[in-house]
């Protein structure tokens, strides 16, 4: 059956207006409130004050409403009171509750191998994904990357999404994925030689600044980033193609995710899995993250019809993530070691046409 795909323009238009009423419902009461507070000082002072006043209102209003744009918690409505659980898959599984170094009480659910010794011996997926939704919503791909890959897989909730509490932020997602990253540490039935780094779309580059951060980069085997961005300045001026928007310096954004930069530091071997038919963030990204990227081991697996949350159900893609997955973890030893057993890379693989 051929795929159904929704024109780029129709999605860039819905996402507009869903922004324009959220931000309508969610500030009206301080709108309002201001403009009594704009209409008094323009009697009181003149209208320059208030003129003033209010260009600075409106800058404030879009810096901090800029989280609002990111993170979609509550999509589906039920998302932050319904998680499903791997139970219905048949997955061995434990819920976990964790504080992240900042205090947030976060839920991580550990999918697990079958059998304290085949656990043992699996690569463990610290799962990170995207901007909506929670954990519960990528059972289908975990349950494939357990039964076809054999890994062990952590799945993280974000702070303010699903059962964790918090506030999301770019750093304090970051945090969470180092918080996932020291529980597997403090377990002894997990192999802490084999664990990796995996990210779809915005968990694609929260993954990316775990990665090269000094204290975790030494603790993980490999990454792997499926349909992620280069920057989010970049993915946000794609989307909205306005001229106004790219006119605005980066530092006027909120969020930034700056990955491009990130991956020109990257060491660890690295897996790019693009779905060439992303409606929502460009191809040419990750074709991008790739020819930057400093990593001497590092492989493209592109997928002609993989669409930005479906690439996980073409053909072959399971196989790219193994045949990786072999390459990267069938060596023991440190990352420098690794740069001697292992040929550098920088190959691209059509898995479609094998």
């Amino acid at each position: 059956m051929p795929r159904f795909r929704v024109p780029v323009f129709i999605s860039k238009f819905n996402v507009v207006v869903r922004i324009a009423l959220k931000l309508v419902v969610k500030f009206w009461q301080m709108c309002t409130t201001g403009m009594l507070i704009l209409l008094l000082l323009y009697w009181l002072y003149g209208s320059l004050v208030a003129f003033g006043l209010l260009w600075a209102a409106m800058i404030g209003l879009a810096y901090n409403a800029q989280d609002m744009l990111l993170y979609y918690p509550d999509q589906p409505s039920s998302s932050r009171f319904f998680v499903e659980s791997p139970s219905t898959f048949g997955l061995p599984y434990e819920n976990l509750f964790v504080r992240a170094k900042d205090g947030v009480l976060l839920n991580l659910l550990l999918i697990k191998q079958p059998g304290p010794e085949i656990m043992k011996k699996a690569p463990t997926f610290v799962y990170l994904h995207g901007n909506a939704g929670n954990v519960g919503h990528r059972l289908y791909n975990s349950h494939g990357l357990h039964r076809n890959v054999r890994v062990n897989i952590l799945l993280v909730e974000y702070r303010g999404y699903g059962k964790s509490g918090g506030v999301p932020s770019e750093s304090g997602l970051s945090f969470d994925a180092e918080c996932a990253i020291d529980y597997l540490y403090s377990r002894s039935d997990i192999d802490h030689s084999n664990i990796i780094l995996f990210g779809r779309s915005l968990g694609g580059a929260v993954a990316i600044s775990s990665a090269v951060h000094p204290t975790y980069s030494n603790k993980l085997r490999a990454i792997i980033v499926e349909n992620t961005f280069t920057s989010l300045p970049d993915i946000a001026r794609y989307i909205f193609d306005f001229k106004l928007l790219k006119a605005i310096p980066v530092w006027m954004y909120k969020n930034k995710y700056p990955s491009r930069e990130r991956v020109k530091q990257m060491e660890l071997p690295m897996l790019f899995i693009s779905g060439l038919s992303d409606n929502l963030i460009p191809p040419y990204m990750m074709q991008d993250l790739f020819e930057h990227c400093h990593s001497l081991v590092k492989q493209m697996a592109r997928f002609e019809a993989g669409t930005h949350n479906e690439t996980w159900q073409c053909e072959g893609y399971y196989k790219s993530i193994h045949t990786f997955l072999n390459q990267v973890c069938s060596h023991s030893g440190t990352k420098d070691a690794l740069r001697t057993n292992i040929e550098p890379t920088g190959t691209y693989i059509s898995m479609e046409h094998i």
